[in-house]
């Protein structure tokens, strides 16, 4: 499997930007891949630890979707919200709750499940993390049910690695009509690793950036990087071309679609990115479509989810209703002819 070194921030004087106000994101510490001497590619045998409201998380649901994965990759779903002061665990830890009531439906979300993976029935993703003596506790979670053992935790590498292998996962989808996330061509490659950088840099992470950083010039500039590159991205697509590299459907475009997904419900208000909805990137919109359309994408995430998750924790805990103009997310991604232009 080909590592992408484009899936963290640089860690230099993190503590030191953390105080003054910066979000950093940290690194993931588990880096093994499907296809070492202690990881065969084998159907049935991987599991995912997941949260629906989290980019991240989502770019691996959209994996094992597209790819076709279903049956050969089993999963479990945390609920959106974190655990709060009270729990006897402590705060902001992900948690296997499919009985606890969301706020926004005033029901259970039925996306939720126990956790089944490790076949304890953990509470807690931080204590599939403690069996291996790690203090982490982050999503997702790449997990093989045979070892006992986390396998990685990295979403842009365990993207790449169902990908390489997957046939023998499980696909259900006959090799010639499965997407090629990662095709074996030098020049692609390249060109899905440049604009991997970019997007990671200022759209995945730089929305992150511009909701938690607590210094205004860093807000600032990462506003401004994240326009620049949703303008950049929509005279991309102006020349007529489905995808984000042609005709067809790659890991670029796949780890672009997350950010866009929560940007109009989600992400305009919470991280405080009003410049401009995606709806007003009238190439930008029609893409966003284009992929929702696709099969299986639909289905590897949810908006209850992330209004849930983002606005649950906010600081007073309402979510917001809307937006309902033009029409209700995601039922707007089915009309491309929304955007004018």
């Amino acid at each position: 499997m080909t590592k992408d070194i484009s899936t963290q921030e640089d860690q230099s004087n993190a503590r030191e930007r953390r105080a003054r106000g910066e979000f950093v994101r940290g690194v993931s510490g588990f880096r093994n891949a499907i296809g070492d001497p202690d990881f065969a590619p084998e159907s049935g045998r991987y599991h995912l630890f997941v949260a629906l409201n989290c980019p991240w998380c989502h770019r691996v649901t959209l994996a094992r979707n597209v790819l076709g994965l279903q049956n050969g990759i089993t999963m479990d779903v945390a609920f959106p919200n974190r655990t709060g002061d009270d729990d006897p665990e402590g705060p902001n830890l992900w948690q296997f709750a499919p009985d606890r009531i969301a706020t926004l439906t005033g029901n259970a979300l039925p996306e939720c499940t126990h956790e089944t993976g490790t076949g304890k029935r953990l509470r807690l993703a931080r204590q599939i993390y403690l069996a291996e003596g790690s203090q982490e506790q982050s999503l997702p979670i790449l997990f093989d049910k045979v070892a006992g053992r986390i396998v990685n935790n990295e979403s842009a590498e365990v993207i790449r690695m169902l990908d390489v292998h997957a046939e023998a996962l499980g696909s259900t989808i006959p090799s010639a009509d499965r997407v090629w996330l990662y095709p074996d061509h030098p020049t692609r490659r390249q060109e899905i690793q440049t604009l991997n950088e970019l997007v990671y840099t200022t759209i995945n992470n730089g929305a992150y950036k511009a909701g938690f950083s607590s210094d205004q010039a860093i807000y600032a500039a990462t506003f401004d990087a994240y326009f620049e590159t949703l303008a950049a991205l929509d005279g991309r697509l102006s020349d007529g071309r489905p995808f984000l590299t042609g005709a067809e459907f790659t890991e670029t475009d796949l780890r672009l679609f997350p950010t866009l997904y929560r940007h109009d419900p989600v992400y305009y208000v919470r991280m405080k990115l009003n410049g401009a909805r995606i709806l007003d990137y009238a190439h930008l919109w029609r893409w966003l479509c284009r992929v929702h359309a696709l099969p299986g994408i639909s289905t590897a995430g949810s908006l209850i989810h992330c209004r849930q998750g983002y606005f649950g924790r906010s600081w007073n805990g309402v979510v917001p209703k809307g937006p309902f103009k033009p029409m209700e997310y995601p039922e707007a991604y089915n009309y491309p002819q929304l955007a004018l232009g």
